[in-house]
């Protein structure tokens, strides 16, 4: 009995009307949250927000509770209910003096919105898949901007200490043209007002970084999401097969019984 009790609920926590209650849940924590930093809101409504939230956050452990006997050990097999628990388990730490911090934290719980939706989740499914290729590119894109950097701090440094002073500032002053945030009137012709030539250095950086290497780490997570798409849409044409197969089966085992019963042929 326990065990059918268990699979009731495991079945009623992960059903459509549960999932759509704790969507609900989320999205209405998170306007809660967002009111919080209104000052004159927390002075008009302040302890009804707080205790909006805290509602909020019973539900949230109650489903955790739910799920964990659920599927006791099975629960976190899977990675989903991992990171749900652990941002659950963040809002249950005691936000004292000097750790405000874990306070504002409290807004992770808007993150459960992707658990709980299968597009969003797709998503960020997607975007793992494209970590190791990734890897590589981002390897690829230190090596690009460690050479960049020095050379920029050998040629630009004596005259922009600032931007190009060191490595660290260098790097950082790469970041902000790879960026295009104020590259040209910002950076790059105030340095060719001294460097006239300086263009041959930060064109060809531009163009390798900005338009080559990040262009390839949009391809791979869009790579990876087609790719998880289509196993999705294999593994759901492969359940419809096999649901229209054992029909199948079962409507020619019901036309067998009835063919040897009595009123069949053979018991005629």
């Amino acid at each position: 009995m326990t065990a059918s009790l268990r699979d009731r609920i495991d079945a009623w926590v992960h059903g459509p009307r549960a999932q759509g209650f704790i969507t609900a849940v989320i999205l209405f924590n998170a306007v809660i949250l967002g009111l919080e930093t209104w000052p004159r809101v927390m002075a008009a409504a302040g302890p009804l927000l707080i205790a909006l939230d805290r509602i909020c956050l019973v539900i949230f452990v109650a489903e955790i509770a739910l799920k964990l006997y659920a599927r006791r050990g099975r629960f976190f097999r899977d990675g989903w209910n991992v990171f749900d628990f652990a941002v659950v388990a963040i809002a249950l730490l005691p936000a004292a003096e000097g750790l405000s911090v874990l306070r504002a934290m409290r807004i992770l719980r808007l993150l459960r919105i992707v658990s709980v939706t299968p597009r969003l989740r797709r998503v960020v499914e997607g975007f793992l898949a494209a970590l190791p290729g990734m890897a590589s590119v981002f390897l690829l894109m230190g090596i690009i901007f460690y050479i960049f950097a020095v050379m920029a701090t050998k040629l630009f440094g004596a005259t922009f200490p600032d931007w190009f002073g060191d490595m660290g500032n260098s790097a950082y002053s790469l970041f902000q043209i790879m960026t295009l945030e104020s590259w040209s009137m910002g950076i790059v012709r105030p340095v060719m007002e001294v460097h006239p030539q300086a263009w041959l250095f930060f064109v060809p950086f531009i163009l390798v970084t900005t338009f080559a290497v990040m262009n390839l780490v949009v391809g791979l997570i869009v790579n990876s999401m087609q790719e998880a798409h289509s196993e999705e849409g294999t593994a759901a044409t492969e359940a419809y097969r096999d649901e229209v197969l054992a029909r199948l089966e079962a409507i020619e085992r019901r036309l067998e019984a009835q063919g040897r019963g009595p009123s069949g042929p053979d018991g005629a």
